[in-house]
């Protein structure tokens, strides 16, 4: 995966993570009749997880890693 595609999605996916976020913090409105049927909380986590693995493709394609031992 080339490395500006590995930040559009990084970018999708911290956006993503920050709504998410948002929209878990908010209070619960008992004056409505329907429950909450997204779980926003998990959702957050799970993008959050997908920052982190995004993070690290970024990370390897500057170099990042473990180094090949030489005797």
């Amino acid at each position: 995966m080339s490395l500006n595609l590995t930040l559009i999605l990084l970018f999708i996916a911290a956006s993503l993570t920050a709504l998410c976020g948002w929209r878990g913090a908010r209070p619960l409105d008992l004056s409505r009749a329907k429950p909450r049927m997204m779980p926003w909380r998990f959702l957050m986590l799970v993008f959050a997880a997908l920052c982190m693995l995004l993070l690290i493709h970024v990370a390897g394609l500057f170099g990042a890693g473990p180094q090949p031992v030489t005797y």
